[in-house]
């Protein structure tokens, strides 16, 4: 991996660089993606099953859309029992994480007569878009319906794109069935983005769209935005690690890779205070990367968005971190939890030399749908509150109103709005008529 000086010039230089990985920068693929959208809206079913014909060689209908119960029994047939066993426990360690997240509608009442609340409501549909082929991550079924699940939300529906033989991965149904999905659909791509957002003849509209996809996908979901919820556009993964003399350059490295392998956008950086051990991590990349399957999308990777920056200080470092702002954060550090202290932009903190990111992806608890492409700004991990909705209750008593009434007509006139200024004045129109002598 190349080694870099950190300073000013380099952190905007990268900055620039990770940002056009963003599905922002691939304006090129909008108008077949708007086609397709338009498309479905459309005409529905028929062309959801055109678009599948044509891209995933499958004869889709009516009639075989919907995954069986025997479908689902005979993926579990095809997997290993120990790694169904994983699966489930990874699934309540996601549970129990998640149900700490639920909060309860409350209410403040006042002796004047007015209470002031706020209601807690599960959306009614979730829909989850889960990629196939290569890219089935039966780990991110889970990430995305077990909060959907603890929520309380009532339908929960899935979309998959089948093989040309209308087969779907098994460890994909496996996990859908043990998180708890309603309905599986075999269906793919911004196709399927479509029919979940607008609803067809065989597949009903949902309130809110999760789930990770290719860069058609991520585009769909972000033309949807609107007609339904949806919990983000991703970009490619990303990991940051802050590391002083203290860390393992073996760990360092492997966890590198371990991200880097993902896609030959994904990024992979390492930010130390330590020129020593920016060279011997770059010595072990080497020596990892030619051992392992996917080293072709790992060395392309490394090639475009790794990197080692070498820190005069730990807060140039952590400075640095923040202005990132990485999808997920490892601190291998001698004091790790002083470090996460000033973090103030991640999506997802891993403290200590033994715990890596993957313990995060599969089985830790906390959500591994994390912010991308520097958005941990201003967004969070997938979670509980993403599947509810808060509405406002307000009511006052006459006592209450009475003592406020002038301050609302007055806000509500300086704004020019003469229509709202009177309704409130038409409950006290009594009190402003003239007494007879």
């Amino acid at each position: 991996m190349r080694i870099v000086e950190l300073s000013r010039e380099t952190r905007q230089n990268i900055l620039n660089d990770l940002l056009k990985r963003s599905p922002n920068h691939y304006s090129e693929y909008e108008s077949t993606v708007n086609e397709i959208l338009e498309n479905v809206r459309k005409n529905g079913d028929s062309a959801l099953f055109a678009y599948t014909q044509k891209f995933d060689r499958f004869d889709l209908n009516a009639e075989n859309i919907r995954v069986d119960r025997r479908e689902i029994d005979a993926a579990y047939g095809k997997l290993d029992d120990k790694l169904v066993e994983v699966i489930r426990r990874s699934a309540e360690n996601i549970r129990d994480y998640h149900q700490k997240q639920l909060r309860s509608s409350w209410f403040d009442t006042r002796d004047d007569g007015s209470l002031l609340g706020m209601k807690y409501t599960p959306i009614a549909r979730a829909g989850v878009y889960v990629p196939g082929g290569k890219a089935a991550y039966p780990s991110s079924v889970l990430m995305n319906v077990i909060p959907a699940k603890v929520a309380g939300v009532k339908e929960i529906l899935m979309t998959t794109p089948p093989g040309a033989d209308g087969c779907v991965n098994p460890g994909t149904l496996v996990a859908a069935d043990i998180a708890g999905v309603d309905t599986i659909y075999k269906a793919g791509g911004a196709q399927a983005v479509a029919a979940m957002a607008f609803g067809t003849e065989s597949v009903p509209k949902v309130d809110k769209l999760t789930g990770p996809g290719n860069i058609f996908v991520a585009l769909a979901k972000k033309a949807v935005y609107g007609y339904v919820g949806i919990d983000s556009v991703a970009g490619p993964s990303e990991i940051l690690v802050l590391a002083d003399e203290s860390a393992n350059p073996r760990y360092v490295a492997a966890d590198l890779l371990s991200q880097a392998e993902h896609d030959e956008l994904a990024s992979a950086i390492l930010i130390t205070t330590s020129r020593e051990l920016a060279e011997k991590v770059s010595e072990q990349v080497g020596i990892f990367t030619a051992q392992l399957s996917r080293r072709e999308i790992i060395q392309k990777s490394l090639d475009n968005y790794g990197y080692i920056l070498v820190a005069e200080n730990m807060q140039d470092a952590v400075d640095a971190a923040n202005e990132i702002a990485s999808e997920h954060l490892e601190i291998l550090t001698e004091n790790p939890y002083e470090i996460m202290a000033q973090i103030r932009n991640a999506g997802a903190i891993f403290l200590g030399p033994c715990s890596s990111e993957p313990l995060g992806d599969y089985f830790a608890g906390p959500n591994h749908i994390l912010p991308t492409n520097g958005t941990a700004k201003f967004f969070s991990p997938l979670n509980v509150d993403d599947f509810m909705k808060k509405t406002s209750i307000i009511s006052y008593s006459r006592a209450a109103l009475e003592k406020v009434h002038r301050d609302i007509e007055l806000f509500a006139e300086s704004e020019g709005l003469t229509a709202h200024a009177h309704s409130i004045k038409v409950r006290f129109e009594e009190q402003a008529q003239p007494q007879n002598p």
